[in-house]
């Protein structure tokens, strides 16, 4: 879906004088990034030093004051608390409130907070500004707020749904992630939030984005609930040339987790907020799923696509014993799941794969990348929604892969080959649950990188009412271990396509260089 744009706005936001629609309010974000990419870029002020100098425990003891949040005394069940700059949070951002047919810009008021002792209350400017906000909605019963959505820090976005916890974020776009000349991090500098109407049970809001290469206008449709939906239509404008540009970028964790070793001293089983990534193409209709690893360095996989229908970073490990952890509760984690709205044509969903040496790192990034190149000055429009929950929100019809396992290929319970890897895959779901033990499943295994797949099987795991496939795989020399595979019955795919890359310096194995 494309979005209107006025080639020319030449008007304050504070000098209409005429009612204020939601389609003005879109059409003045879009005319506002358009001038604005014409310009050269502008770094935003920054707040005093002593407050991005302030510890974590510090600006923690910053504190919004949850009577002061926007339309408390309003029948909307939408609720807005306010960010405080301060450590991490280096810029203010302006807040707009589109209400009664007008647009007013929000003032600071440092009375909507408490401060960890004087000496910081006192340095505190009136004029401050805000870091970004928070969204609450009643999604445990009418008489509870609950956070479902923070909007703060560059262009980051975090959600949950009405069972998960905070997690995996959301960002308005990508610049050059993982590449060696370093990432750019474009920023939302500006929000209008519209006031909701009594009874409201979705929300909306516009921002716009900017960054030396770009610019751009988002408005944000959120409905929060089981799953928590938001409806992205954005529209960008580029200043430069951009070497990798990331839409609808998801940012995540993964430290350990069962197709890993254990890091030395760790007692949880796994810590991660996902542990995959999921894709559903569109021209072949293909659904594929790639565990994810916490390599020794840096590593960038490309998954070409074409009219792709969605993909995201997803939890599947989801019960307490696979964690075993009461406070980070990573069992709870949410999923996130981007489904495109139109043809995007050809591309290729990207998974950034960074080294983390701890679980306190985001080190996880996916997002799409088209092949197209695309020419500053054009307004280049996207549409999507990412809903955020369970496992379960892709509405995927094939069996899944359940778990993955590494193991040496030249030891007893791995087998007897010098150099190989034994690869375990477990599967389950649909029309797979409904077949016999006896049913003849077979596998299609592909070694890539000229990984030599030396042999597999399928065998029905009682205990688990679980498929294993069983593959013993060689790497070239000097290169990663690559393999994909499927399960499939009289000709017909059961599952999805798992593929795995295991690079040659992860620790794992024992493979000769």
């Amino acid at each position: 879906m494309k979005l209107a744009f006025l080639p020319a706005l030449g008007v304050s936001l504070l000098t209409f004088s005429v009612s204020v629609t939601a389609d003005t309010v879109r059409n003045t974000v879009v005319a506002k990034a358009e001038s604005l990419a014409r310009e050269n870029y502008q770094a935003p002020a920054e707040i005093p030093r002593f407050l991005r100098d302030l510890s974590y425990d510090q600006y923690q003891g910053i504190r919004f004051k949850p009577e002061s949040s926007l339309w408390q005394d309003a029948s909307s069940d939408f609720k807005v608390m306010l960010v405080p700059p301060g450590l991490f949070y280096t810029h203010p951002v302006k807040i707009n409130i589109v209400a009664d047919g007008e647009i007013k810009p929000l003032a600071f008021n440092k009375s909507s907070f408490t401060f960890p002792n004087s000496e910081v209350e006192q340095e505190i400017p009136a004029d401050l500004g805000y870091a970004g906000f928070k969204l609450t909605y009643p999604l445990e019963g009418k008489d509870t707020q609950n956070q479902f959505l923070v909007f703060a820090g560059a262009s980051y976005y975090r959600a949950v749904s009405r069972d998960t916890n905070f997690g995996i974020s959301g960002r308005g776009l990508a610049v050059n992630t993982g590449l060696p000349g370093g990432e750019e991090f474009p920023e939302f500098t500006e929000y209008w939030l519209e006031t909701p109407k009594a009874g409201a049970t979705s929300f909306t809001f516009h921002a716009l984005l900017d960054s030396p290469s770009m610019t751009g206008a988002y408005e944000f449709t959120v409905t929060p609930g089981d799953k928590t939906t938001l409806q992205v239509k954005s529209v960008v404008f580029l200043r430069t040339d951009v070497e990798l540009l990331g839409v609808a970028p998801l940012t995540s964790m993964f430290y350990y987790g069962e197709n890993t070793f254990r890091p030395h001293g760790e007692w949880r089983p796994e810590v991660h907020d996902s542990d995959g990534l999921l894709i559903h193409d569109g021209a072949s209709g293909e659904w594929l799923w790639r565990p994810l690893i916490n390599p020794t360095s840096l590593t960038t996989d490309y998954f070409a696509t074409e009219n792709v229908r969605g993909f995201g970073l997803i939890q599947r490990d989801d019960t307490f014993t696979q964690y075993m952890d009461t406070e980070a509760r990573y069992d709870t984690r949410p999923s996130a799941w981007v489904e495109p709205e139109g043809d995007w044509g050809k591309g290729n969903v990207v998974l950034v794969q960074l080294p983390t040496p701890n679980e306190t790192n985001d080190n996880i990034v996916a997002f799409w990348q088209p092949t197209k190149t695309l020419s500053p000055g054009e307004p280049q429009h996207f549409a999507y929604t990412t809903t955020f929950g369970n496992q379960h929100i892709p509405a995927e019809a094939l069996a899944r892969s359940q778990a993955t396992f590494v193991g040496d290929g030249s030891r007893v319970g791995g087998g007897d080959q010098e150099n190989a890897v034994r690869m375990i895959v477990d599967f389950a779901g649909q029309a797979l649950d409904k077949l016999g033990a006896d049913a003849p499943i077979v596998a299609s295994v592909t070694g890539l990188e000229d990984s030599e797949v030396l042999g597999h099987f399928v065998e029905y795991i009682e205990p688990l009412k679980q498929w294993r496939l069983s593959i013993l795989a060689r790497p070239a020399d000097d290169k990663p271990l690559a393999l994909r595979g499927y399960l499939q019955h009289e000709g017909s795919p059961l599952t999805e396509t798992w593929t795995y890359q295991l690079p040659r310096d992860t620790g794992l194995l024992s493979i000769k260089k």
